[in-house]
């Protein structure tokens, strides 16, 4: 019926059951009142009664609290005139509404006090009357006393609110729990705060807004008391659901809080960013005082770093900085809180709100998983820092520093730099690069020896990278003018080392051959040392190394045919791994007998790893194992466990490919220790990646999502949150579904998915992560939400020469859908799924699908006669396998084929033996409930499915007696009590003797029979 003509009071009440489906906020508040207009019309005093509910509940959970007053007082003048006019549940509605009025007064300063307390005993009076306990009368008395700081008798009325009588008046155990809660939070008693939490977190119990506002409530005691996996747990999961929900600021605001405490305000100014409107809407002032406490905290967080000229959201109308903001929003607290203490003639509510705007972070980092910027990573114009913003050491930077301040005027400070500069090089130190290069500003403008100066352009060369090529050429010059030709030669062999990484390997094999002759001779005739000749001796290597690679890259470039030989070299591919295989043993053997020199352990390590690659190159997984942790020990006996971070990280690859889970988990593990605090970030996003999959590789999904969190973190801290962050959020994500962690997966996945893309990531992630996803949404009965996910992904997948996969999300798809009430859309799915199931040869996929095909088809245009046809098609299915398994059976027979093959068959034959019971129960079972007056059609069916499960024997008891039992109701429904009590004979003669909750159930329900059969 339009509304231009009018609604009866039926379609009136739909449409306050359908506005209450819609998501919270003004639209669904002005729809209630439209409503109203249109109960008053009837002239039905009941009618008008539900509508000024209803108006009630929707302004009560939306940002307009403060309209309340008007239909309750309302609603109360209707009481006091004609309470005949309530039913019973408009009554009991009535009474319970006391309650938000209470706490809506508290919200709004304006009312007084007086008013309040009046309200409350007018509340203890009513309650009397109409014969209820007085548990929600001293819970409301709790809350005033709180909201004023008036400590004694909260805890006077708090005592009596728990020793009051639970009546149906009484907040609901989830509500309760959580004020109790929060008032032990309140009172410093965290531990007793989260133990009366437990039941509501756990899902013991649970409301509208439960464990919504426990979840944002347990947040900060949680930091506090360091149990910090839990709180980022309760944010992820509890932020899901406080998100969609209009009238939870306050919650919101205590994520928010969270944030700003535990080093994540990046994180929390994306928040800040979701919710514009929270800066302005004033219908509840009490939780705006909240946001703009939490606002104010956040903005002078951001300022205490550096980035109070950081653009931030913030009210409309203006661009704001961290700086301007945190005044406004202090200032805005204050000035709500001024309001309320004048109200209540205390300075309480200000107190609080200081206190709160004036917190320290209680963690200084705590990773989330979702994708964020870190803020220390913020320019003030918004942009993220560089990837290279943390890469100095802290011990490099004292290493290097702790005489420079005046070395520029101190020769002896100088010659200090120097001392420690020459300290660190030998020690073959990831901080002598710092160092020379202090060493390089101190000396400007003073005079040098050549073997000074050498030096210091040899290390700023090391530090340039491919442009350090003339700068090591400079340094040779220097090292020969100094009279060390051995070190000169070395110099020159950096520098082709440094052409061949730069695209000139032909060039930089002839330079370093050169080399390689003349330092051997210097060494014969004693012009130069062992270490000189190891460093021109690693860098032909490192060179023929290259080479090597090349090699493999050009091959696998030439898709597996047989390459020329080396890109630009001229030399064969064996010819080049020889060569190589070589020079690693000559480096080798000139190193080994001098290992007491760190440098010389170190080239004799580094060739051992080399011997390790050329074995991996081979295709000799098991001896590259044995080499290169041969290399990462040698790196770390030698006092050098950073070099041995790259040969640990390697050897957990190919142990993994060996299938030694233990060792890839400890070479892993190796790894990250060894790098330390000398990694940079990029290093230990990677690190901690390869630990995780290697963890969750072996089903330690709780470890390896732990380190796919730390992945995530230092990708972002790099700068690579959308390339390698995106990957370990998508690991992540599946370590936690693998756990049963729904809601925490499902935000990781959903952080993750704007990043995922084919050329980074492969289509392949993005169609897991939507899977992961619907899997997860599903759990969380977001059903229409999981099926577009797995369309999506279907789409994806639709394009791959492997159906499956896409037959399965069509198929996941259209189970969604039909939970998601959308019938229609899950019939095409349905029937999508199917045609992809029989292109497949799946008979068992399309038959399932041709079941649920048939249920969601009642819901549709296709109706009964669809849903028969489907379940027609799928008997067919069943039987036409039967037949084809049979008929290759007989042929295999003839072929004399191995008992192995027959048994494969037999299992074949089974499953769609079982398949076609299944499908004859399910039948009867839609007949039964579609057609109540047409019994026999669906007994027909159900005798039908006990023979074809009878013909399967014990294996299938449960499903047969199961049929049994539907076929015996169906029975005594027809009147027909001695086959009924037939059929539950038969049931209870099956079970006999037998355990478990089946037989049990069935037993319980077939006795259950006999009894309603004797009664007939």
């Amino acid at each position: 019926m339009s509304q231009a003509m009018g609604m009866d009071f039926d379609t009136l009440r739909q449409a306050m059951a359908d506005n209450q489906e819609q998501p919270e906020g003004p639209a669904r508040n002005a729809r209630a009142e439209q409503l109203l207009v249109e109960a008053e019309k009837l002239n039905i005093p009941l009618a008008v009664i539900e509508a000024l509910g209803h108006q009630l509940k929707v302004y009560n959970y939306s940002s307009e609290k403060d309209k309340m007053f008007v239909p309750f007082a309302r609603l109360l003048r209707m009481w006091d005139e004609r309470p005949e006019d309530f039913d019973e549940y408009e009554t009991h509605s009535l009474h319970w509404v006391f309650k938000w009025m209470s706490a809506g007064m508290l919200d709004q300063p304006h009312i007084p006090l007086a008013s309040i307390e009046k309200w409350l005993g007018e509340m203890e009076h009513r309650y009397r009357l109409a014969g209820h306990s007085e548990r929600a009368v001293r819970g409301a008395e709790f809350s005033v006393a709180a909201h004023l700081g008036d400590l004694g008798r909260a805890e006077r009325a708090y005592t009596a609110w728990l020793a009051a009588d639970r009546d149906t008046m009484a907040d609901c155990h989830a509500c309760e729990l959580h004020s109790q809660g929060w008032w032990r939070a309140e009172r410093d008693a965290d531990e007793e705060a989260l133990e009366l939490w437990r039941p509501v977190l756990e899902g013991e119990y649970t409301c509208a807004h439960e464990p919504h506002t426990v979840l944002a409530s347990s947040l900060v005691p949680l930091l506090r008391l360091g149990r910090l996996d839990e709180a980022r747990a309760h944010h992820l999961r509890g932020f899901r659901l406080v998100r969609p929900m209009e009238s939870m600021r306050g919650a919101y605001a205590d994520h928010l809080e969270f944030c700003a405490l535990s080093g994540n305000e990046a994180r929390a100014l994306e928040l800040l960013a979701e919710r514009p409107a929270y800066f302005t809407d004033s219908g509840d002032p009490r939780s705006k005082l909240d946001f703009m406490a939490v606002t104010a905290l956040l903005m002078d967080r951001l300022t205490g770093l550096g980035l109070g000229d950081q653009p931030v959201p913030g009210p409309a109308g203006r661009e704001w900085t961290a700086s301007g903001l945190a005044v406004h929003a202090r200032g805005e607290a204050l000035s709500l809180a001024a309001l309320f203490d004048a109200r209540n003639g205390t300075s309480y509510v200000s107190e609080r709100a200081r206190g709160r705007m004036d917190q320290r972070p209680l963690v200084e980092r705590l990773p989330l998983g979702v994708r964020s910027r870190s803020a220390r990573h913020l320019s003030p114009s918004g942009s993220a820092a560089g990837p290279g913003s943390a890469a100095a050491s802290a011990s490099a930077r004292s290493s290097a520093a702790f005489v420079e301040s005046d070395a520029g005027s101190d020769p002896s400070s100088l010659s200090a730099l120097l001392a420690e500069a020459r300290r660190l090089s030998a020690t073959r130190s990831p901080d002598a690069v710092e160092a020379w290069a202090a060493v390089s500003r101190a000396a400007e403008g003073q005079e040098l020896d050549v073997r000074d100066r050498a030096e210091i352009a040899d290390h700023a060369a090391m530090e340039r990278g491919p442009e350090g090529v003339e700068l090591f050429h400079e340094a040779a010059e220097l090292y020969a003018e100094a009279g060390d030709p051995g070190e000169a030669l070395a110099a020159r062999a950096r520098a082709a080392y440094v052409l061949a990484l730069t695209g000139g390997p032909e060039e930089a094999l002839a330079t370093v051959s050169e080399l390689y002759e003349g330092v051997l001779a210097l060494l014969t005739d004693g012009g130069t040392g062992v270490s000189q000749a190891a460093s021109v001796l690693v860098g032909r290597a490192r060179i023929l190394m290259l080479l090597v690679q090349e090699d493999t890259d050009a091959d696998e470039s030439e898709s597996g045919a047989t390459a020329s030989g080396t890109a630009g070299s001229g030399i064969g591919g064996d010819e080049v791994v020889g060569a190589a295989e070589a020079a690693v043993r000559e480096l080798l053997a000139l190193a080994e007998p001098h290992l007491s020199d760190v440098r010389m352990a170190s080239r004799a390590a580094e060739a051992r790893a080399m011997l390790g690659e050329l074995a991996a190159h081979a295709g000799d997984a098991e001896a590259a194992a044995e080499l290169l942790g041969q290399a990462a020990a040698a790196f770390v006996a030698a006092g050098l466990p950073w070099f041995a971070v790259e040969y640990e990280s390697r050897l957990a690859g190919i142990a993994r490919h060996l299938g030694d889970a233990e060792e890839a988990e400890r070479a892993a593990r190796a790894a990250l220790e060894h790098g330390g605090p000398r990694l940079e970030p990029m290093g230990h996003a990677q690190l901690h990646l390869q630990l995780a999959e290697v963890l969750g590789a072996t089903g330690q999904f709780g470890p390896a999502s732990e380190h796919a969190l730390e992945a995530a973190h230092w990708a972002d801290e790099a700068g690579e949150g959308p390339t390698l962050g995106a990957w370990a959020r998508h690991q992540l994500g599946g370590f936690l579904l693998r756990q049963g962690r729904w809601a925490e997966a499902a935000e990781i996945l959903e952080s993750a998915l704007p990043d995922l893309t084919t050329d980074m990531h492969g289509d392949g992630a993005i169609v897991q992560t939507r899977w992961w996803l619907g899997d997860c949404l599903t759990e969380l009965g977001e059903h229409r939400a999981a099926a577009e996910h797995w369309l999506r992904a279907a789409d994806v997948a639709r394009h791959w020469p492997e159906q499956r996969d896409h037959a399965m999300l069509a198929h996941l798809a259209a189970e969604a859908l039909g939970h998601a009430e959308l019938p229609a859309q899950a019939e095409q799915a349905y029937a999508r799924a199917g045609d992809l199931w029989r292109d497949l040869g799946n008979v068992h996929g399309l038959i399932r699908s041709l079941r649920a095909r048939a249920w969601v088809a009642l819901r549709t245009d296709s109706g009964l006669d669809g849903a028969r046809e489907s379940m027609a098609a799928a008997v067919r299915e069943c039987e036409e396998g039967l037949r084809a398994v049979s008929s290759s059976a007989r042929a295999e027979a003839v072929e004399g084929s191995d008992a192995a093959e027959g048994s494969d068959a037999a299992e074949a034959r089974h499953r769609l033996v079982a398949e076609l019971g299944h499908t004859h129960r399910q039948f009867g079972d839609l007949v039964a409930r579609s057609v109540p007056d047409d019994a026999e059609e669906a007994l027909a069916h159900y005798t039908r499915a006990i023979s074809v499960f009878a013909s399967l024997g014990d294996d299938a008891l449960d499903a047969r007696t199961g049929a049994e039992l539907a076929a015996g109701w169906l029975e005594a429904d027809l009147l027909r009590p001695a086959a009924a009590a037939a059929r539950a004979r038969a049931v209870l003669s099956a079970y006999a003797g037998e355990d478990g909750e089946a037989a049990q159930a069935r037993r319980a329900e077939a006795e259950n029979m006999l009894g309603v059969t004797e009664k007939a």
